[in-house]
Order: structure tokens, then sequence, then C-alpha cells
């Protein structure tokens, strides 16, 4: 029997302290499911008292926007990484991918009974809209579960991730975050990465329509390499809206047309948190040209990132964005934090407000972003028609302009694998 190496030695114990390890947060981690589970006990509640409990139809919104940054902010931050070791066993762990697929079922179930109670003829108003908001928020959260699956190699995984997409409409999210995003990602060429002094209100329609003539130009190549047309079965984007038009169809036909405005709206607001969390995850921030004319590959300080522990327990940790776009594959459980990457002051929960009032936003933002570069005004991502004003303004205030870079325009097409 040959003896070990003391390599092999150190290897094998590194392997033993990984699965003594126990993850703090391993039951913590329910929040994630139990999130459309809190939206349909609320609505429940709603349905059966409506006049007395008024306030559930609010719940979605009040969760999002109050009541988990509020948390955030008393709980506090976890900074804490799994040892190197554990990252394999975490991985793994069939468990937390169990976790991730429970949410489904709780959000279809919250979707149906939240557009059934909304359709009722009875139901005022002001608690159709309190209902899509709270339909939404969750259906919002559900793109974020759709987001974990849907980089995984399985098939029944991307599946899933296409059911917790549909609700929305927003299914060509799958072919275009993994095949355009992922590779395109702070640059200017990226229609999901905000630039400096842009508002999330004129980013808003360039991701949107950026976004989706990015996915069916991905798809519409991906389609040609193997011989076939646009309108083929194997058409991941003809697959995810045939299942979007069949929950519609489905739920429209259980409820009556009233279900219809409903649909839209909570499928809106729900795609528009993605967005402005979009927005708030690479702001400003770009990744340096190389000499060939590539862009350098994604690090970790390319990702606006947090530690705020709610929030991240209720979206997968996805605030730790820089560890996601270094490994798309690795599952949240295992994701860490990177001391270079650029924290926000508060959870991704909390910036959504400040998101939506420009003034607000840049107030908090832009100096950090500045910051991030130690002042050197050439390595943010600008926003081209503002890029000569704000940097006029930046400099006149003391900080100090590198050379301009290339104009949009002038940007090559090559971007980095």
């Amino acid at each position: 029997m040959n003896a070990k190496t003391p390599d092999e030695l150190l290897k094998q114990a590194s392997q033993a302290d990984g699965k003594k390890w126990k993850d703090p947060k391993r039951h913590l981690w329910l929040l994630g499911p139990a999130l459309p589970v809190i939206g349909l006990a609320s609505i429940a509640a709603y349905a059966v008292a409506p006049k007395k409990l008024r306030a559930l139809a609010w719940t979605g919104p009040a969760l999002v926007h109050a009541i988990i940054p509020a948390l955030d902010r008393l709980i506090g931050e976890d900074a804490s990484n799994p040892p190197a070791s554990a990252v394999k066993p975490l991985e793994d762990d069939k468990y937390y991918g169990r976790i991730v697929k429970a949410f489904i079922p709780a959000q279809y179930a919250m979707t149906f009974l939240g557009t059934w109670v909304a359709s009722r003829k009875n139901t005022p108003m002001i608690d159709r809209v309190g209902l899509a908001l709270t339909v939404g928020a969750i259906n919002g959260v559900g793109i974020n579960t759709a987001h974990e699956l849907g980089h995984k190699h399985d098939k029944t995984d991307r599946v899933l991730a296409m059911l917790a997409l549909a609700p929305t409409g927003y299914t060509h999210f799958v072919v275009e975050h993994n095949f355009g995003h992922h590779k395109r990602v702070a640059t200017p060429e990226d229609p999901a990465s905000s630039r400096m002094g842009e508002s999330f209100w004129k980013f808003l329609p360039r991701t949107v329509v950026g976004g989706f003539k990015s996915a069916v130009k991905i798809e519409t190549e991906r389609l040609q390499r193997k011989g076939k047309g646009f309108w083929t079965i194997e058409n991941e984007l003809l697959q995810g809206w045939a299942v979007s038009a069949g929950f519609f169809g489905i739920t429209t036909a259980i409820c009556g047309r009233r279900a219809i405005p409903f649909l839209i709206a909570q499928g809106v607001y729900g795609a528009s948190l993605l967005e402005t969390i979009n927005y708030v995850e690479h702001y400003g921030l770009m990744r340096e040209k190389q000499p060939d004319g590539k862009y350098e590959r994604t690090q970790p300080e390319h990702s606006w990132n947090s530690n705020h522990i709610v929030t991240n327990l209720f979206l997968y940790q996805l605030q730790r964005h820089s560890d996601h776009h270094a490994h798309p594959t690795r599952s949240f459980q295992a994701l860490r934090h990177f001391e270079k990457a650029p924290q926000l002051p508060g959870g991704y929960a909390s910036m959504l407000l400040p998101a939506y009032i420009p003034s607000w936003w840049y107030k908090i933002m832009d100096q950090r972003v500045i910051d991030h570069y130690e002042g050197d005004l050439g390595k943010i991502n600008w926003d081209p028609e503002r890029r000569a004003e704000l940097m006029a303004k930046f400099s006149a205030a003391g900080i100090a302009s590198a050379p301009a870079a290339p104009s949009l325009e002038a940007q090559p097409e090559a971007l980095a694998s």
C-alpha cells in the first residue's frame, strides 16, 4: 500500500474539515420559499375578511419597500464566508436545491388566489391595486428563483426556471441573462448594466427593449448554428412565451376577464423590480479594455455587493453578486464575500426606493462610484449623453480626471469570454 504524500494528507484533512463545517444559516434559508407562503396567507386572510383586513392587500410592497429594509438595518451584515473546503459539500447538499424549488408551488398558489380575489366584483379598485403589487412583488422575487435555477445545467432546473418566470411573462430573461448579460456585464454594450448619470427611468426602457432584442439575437444565432430557423419547437423563447400564454389563458378562464388587466399589472410590476435590481447591481462600473480590444475578465470590483443578512436570505444571497459573476453555476449557499467588491450603503431592498428618485440616487451613489475608482473619471461607465457635463462637474469639484475614454459608438464589439 502506497504511503500518502504530505500534500495528499493536507487535502484529505481539509476535505474532512469541510464536511464538519455547519452552515449557520441552514434553516434561515427557508425564508426564501416562505415569502410566497406569506403572500398566500395574507391574500387568504384578506379574502375571508376584506373590510377588516384591507391592509393585507398591500403585504407585498410593505415587505419589499419597508419591512425587509427595516430588518436589514436592525439585524445588520454578515461578511463571513464558508471555508474553501466546505464549498463542494455545500454544493452537493440537495437540501438547498429543494429550498429554491419549493418557492414555485407556493408562488403559483399565491398568484391564482390573488387573481381570483382581485377579479371578484365586490373587490374595491384600490384593493385590486394593492393585490396586484403584492402578487407582482412576490413574482418579481420569483424571477430571482428562476435566476438561481436557470444557471444550472440540469434540464429539470431550467424547466422550473421557465415556470418561475411565466407569471411575469419575462421568460426571455433566462436566455439574455445567461448568454448576454454575463458576457457583456459592466460594459457600455450591456443593456442590463446601468451607467453613471443615467436615471432608473432612462435605464428602464433601454434595458427592457435591449434585453429583449439581445435574447432574440442570441437564440436566433444558436438555432442557426444547429441549422434551424427561429420558428422551431427547439426555440427556448417560443417555449417560454407558450408557457406564459398558457398560464395567463388558464388563469383568465378560471377567474374571468377581470383577470387580464390584473395579470398584466402584476407582471409589469414584478419585471420592473428585476430591472431595478439590475440598475443597482452594476451602476457606473466598467471593465477596462485590453490592448487587443477585448474587455478584461469580470472581477469582484465590477458588481455592487451587500452583506445585509435579511435581504440575502430572501434573495438567495444574490447580493454576493461578484462571486456569482465569477462562478455563474455556483449555488447560492456557497457564494463568498470579496473585500475588493464595492459595497452598497444598504441591502438591495433598501436601494429600491432611492433608485426611483434620481436626485436621491445620485446623492448616495455617484460619489461612491468616484471613490471606488479613486477619482479616475476615465474608468467610469458614463451615460454618454451626460458624460461631458458630469466629468466637468466633478472635475470642478476637485476630482482629477483621466483622459477621455472612447465614445460608445467607437467601442468595438469584441468582448472577453
